[in-house]
């Protein structure tokens, strides 16, 4: 994999908004006995692999691709780091 680079997206459920999944898996949480897990919030990770040596260039493409596809910019904020 010469000359490329990882991005790693984060998106989460903003501040405020409703989190389904997060509640199920903390209501999951209590009945198999997990005391005190008092909020869960439920995001995704989505791994690129990208054709850029470049790592300031991979960030801003793996942004953009956030921006336009990757995240609800209503209701998702999104973070990108290079690995």
């Amino acid at each position: 994999m010469s000359g490329t680079l990882k991005a790693r997206v984060t998106v989460m459920p903003k501040s405020g908004v409703l989190d389904p999944e997060g509640k199920a898996i903390a209501h999951a949480l209590g009945t198999l006995g997990f005391a005190g897990v008092e909020d869960v919030r439920a995001g995704k990770v989505i791994e690129l692999a990208l054709a850029e040596t470049d790592p300031a260039k991979a960030k801003a493409a793996a942004e953009e691709m956030a921006r336009k596809l990757l995240a609800n910019s209503v209701i998702e904020s999104f973070r990108v780091e290079i690995v």
